[in-house]
């Protein structure tokens, strides 16, 4: 995927309900010269048993076909080795690892023996956790099987309080994922993070701000009547006007702005740097601390304190106008650091 490509736009149907509605999305989605490939599940691991799991092999041989009529390429979820056997039969050319298996280093390991050897492009998704080591790590097992062509795709994280989405977008988790991997593409799931087709357009705009590579969205042709989550795709009509205002979006981000925003990058460089001045001479003071509580028999975390500390700043953040729960975080882990500190006197 070339930068001149960006947004990259992968589109279609959760999953393949029949040969029917495949051709009918495929072909109305094979017209928008901005989608450069086709989704659609074709093994639907579920979380209980009972529901419907995917027809397997007669889609993708229905893929094939399309392939060939409408001249366009697909991509499906593959979790187990034979999944990869198949997909390579029916000249499937890219494939996804899902967010269950990413999260299994040992299921990883299986599909890089399956894949090796092969020229298939491969997506990862971001495991269930927000755990930026094993994403990263199953991107690097399938570079260290030889897979070339390797991108990540953000599908949001399972945490305790999701934020009001299907899956917590945790951005910070990705920029830290971009920091680590600059070389690797990435690619936005806002159908999966927002669990709502109303979210669609507000979290393929924020991907779009945030410089991702592409967007991979679920389009089905009549949502209401999916077999598998039918609240999180949208149709076709809704989809092209997604479009012309991912398009526009991408063209009004992608100005040069440099020489305005050198000089408040300058000031933000000069302000990190005093913050870490005062951090060190804040934890300089801890340990001074720390001496004194030792000498007078006093417990390294004094709970009194610790609450009128919070309470203050939280109060003066509030009267500054920045988020208190921000801050409360900060506080939580320069506190925590302290104590650490004092304990290793």
């Amino acid at each position: 995927m070339e930068k001149t490509e960006r947004p990259y736009i992968i589109a279609g149907p959760c999953s393949v309900e029949s040969r029917e509605q495949l051709q009918q999305v495929t072909e109305t989605l094979a017209r928008l010269p901005q989608v450069r490939m086709i989704r659609a599940g074709v093994w639907k691991p579920r979380t209980r048993p009972g529901g419907f799991e995917g027809l397997g092999e007669p889609a993708l041989r229905w893929m094939q076909e399309f392939a060939a009529e409408y001249h366009t390429h697909y991509c499906c979820e593959v979790a187990r080795p034979e999944h990869v056997a198949l997909c390579q039969q029916y000249g499937i050319q890219t494939v996804w690892i899902g967010a269950r298996t990413t999260a299994n280093p040992f299921m990883v390991e299986e599909l890089c023996e399956a894949l090796r050897g092969s020229d298939m492009g491969v997506m990862v998704k971001n495991p269930v956790s927000p755990d930026v080591r094993l994403w990263i790590g199953a991107v690097e097992r399938l570079q260290k099987a030889g897979i070339e062509r390797v991108s990540a795709i953000h599908r949001g994280f399972d945490v305790y309080n999701n934020l009001g989405y299907r899956n917590a977008p945790l951005w910070e988790v990705v920029m830290e994922f971009r920091r680590e991997r600059p070389d690797i593409h990435i690619l936005c799931d806002p159908s999966h993070i927002g669990g709502r087709a109303d979210l669609v357009t507000k979290l393929s705009l924020a991907a779009t701000q945030l410089d991702y590579d592409g967007l991979m969205i679920e389009v089905h042709p009549h949502p209401a009547d999916a077999w598998t989550d039918s609240s999180q795709q949208i149709n076709p009509e809704s989809f092209r006007l997604l479009l012309a205002d991912i398009m526009e979006a991408a063209r009004a981000t992608h100005g040069d702005g440099s020489s305005a925003l050198e000089p408040l990058r300058k000031q933000i460089d000069d302000i990190d740097h005093e913050m870490l001045h005062l951090l060190a001479q804040r934890m300089d003071l801890s340990r001074r601390i720390a001496t004194v509580k030792r000498e007078a028999q006093l417990t390294v975390y004094q709970a009194k304190r610790w609450s009128d500390v919070m309470d203050d700043r939280l109060a003066l953040a509030e009267q500054l106008g920045i988020n208190p729960d921000f801050i409360k975080g900060i506080l939580e882990s320069i506190h925590g650091e302290s104590v650490r500190v004092q304990m290793e006197k």
